[in-house]
């Protein structure tokens, strides 16, 4: 069996590489997932990747399954019922900017049609490419970042700093910074000119 060739950060645990080979750099368009990324990243912020996807299942079931029009409703007993659950992360500030983004997220639906148009439309639609040869020359943010992290938080979105929204992006693949050597680079470039 020929063994894939694979971005570097993702080698150090098999929820890692399933992570990557599955979902990291795939385009993303259904809106409910979209905010579900957005408040997984968000949480992700000081911490591994490996911690968020350890507890990712606990998250679906805290947050109702990401449903953007429940969260949205939260009030303090759920913010509370949040704090309280060690299944997730329990951070005060990430749990409030889970709800505030949510009801965010509703006001961009309203003014663009859906979470998916406002994100995409940035970047008309179009993959960003990076052709990325080493994982040095990956960024931690960039102009796009910049600037979608500063219209969302116009917006009053929380938690959605230039290096969470690059991470985001990166994510739901509008940006792909898979390796170009990396197998899922060949596969989502092939997908995106398609």
């Amino acid at each position: 069996m020929i063994e894939k060739t694979r971005c570097d950060w993702c080698l150090s645990s098999e929820n890692m590489m399933h992570y990557h080979d599955t979902f990291w750099g795939t385009p993303l368009h259904d809106d409910q997932e979209l905010y579900a990324k957005l408040v997984l990243d968000l949480n992700q912020a000081g911490l591994s990747w490996n911690t968020i996807l350890n507890k990712i299942e606990n998250f679906y079931a805290a947050f109702d399954n990401f449903n953007i029009e429940k969260v949205a409703k939260y009030d303090d007993t759920d913010r509370e019922r949040l704090i309280q659950n060690e299944g997730i992360i329990r951070n005060k500030l990430k749990v409030n900017a889970a709800i505030v983004n949510a009801q965010k997220v509703l006001a961009i639906q309203k003014e663009f049609g859906s979470f998916d148009a406002y994100l995409w439309g940035v970047v008309n639609r179009k993959v960003v490419e990076n052709h990325l040869s080493d994982e040095a020359s990956r960024p931690a943010s960039t102009e796009l970042s910049d600037r979608i992290s500063k219209d969302m938080k116009k917006r009053g979105f929380k938690f959605t700093g230039t290096t969470v929204i690059y991470a985001y992006l990166q994510a739901v693949g509008i940006v792909n910074d898979h390796l170009t050597s990396c197998f899922r680079y060949q596969e989502l470039t092939s997908q995106n000119k398609s």
